[in-house]
């Protein structure tokens, strides 16, 4: 192989990759906006749904306990309400810690490395 075919196909990889640099900087753009709405809407609707959820479940307590006020099971109520509520906050972190964290710039990554292979492919 010549010189002058090696510094041919250099300047080819060359222009193809700051073509590409064009099209990264827009996807990034479009991926974030996608990013920071998706992530704003689930932020909401998460802190909704936990106001709702402990405002629900601290009254649901608080029914319980005050209907075993006079009883010889108080101690137990109050105790197994609040082992209780042990018993879900350990199994949230459980499954908090199992899930897969979501795939941002998952488009960009695959262009990213398209583009990788393909001046892999031309340098051969």
């Amino acid at each position: 192989m010549s010189a002058q075919s090696k510094i041919t196909r250099w300047r080819n990889i060359g222009r193809f990759c700051t073509r590409r640099v064009a099209d990264y900087g827009e996807l990034f753009r479009i991926e974030l906006a996608e990013t920071k709405t998706r992530l704003l809407h689930e932020v909401i609707a998460l802190v909704a749904l936990a106001v709702g959820a402990l405002f629900t479940l601290s009254f649901l307590c608080i029914a319980v306990i005050a209907s075993a006020w006079g009883t010889p099971y108080f101690l137990r109520v109050v105790w197994g309400v609040a082992a209780t509520w042990l018993v879900v906050t350990i199994a949230a972190f459980l499954v908090l810690r199992a899930q897969r964290p979501g795939q941002s710039f998952k488009t960009l990554q695959q262009e990213l490395q398209r583009d990788v292979e393909s001046v892999k492919e031309a340098i051969k």
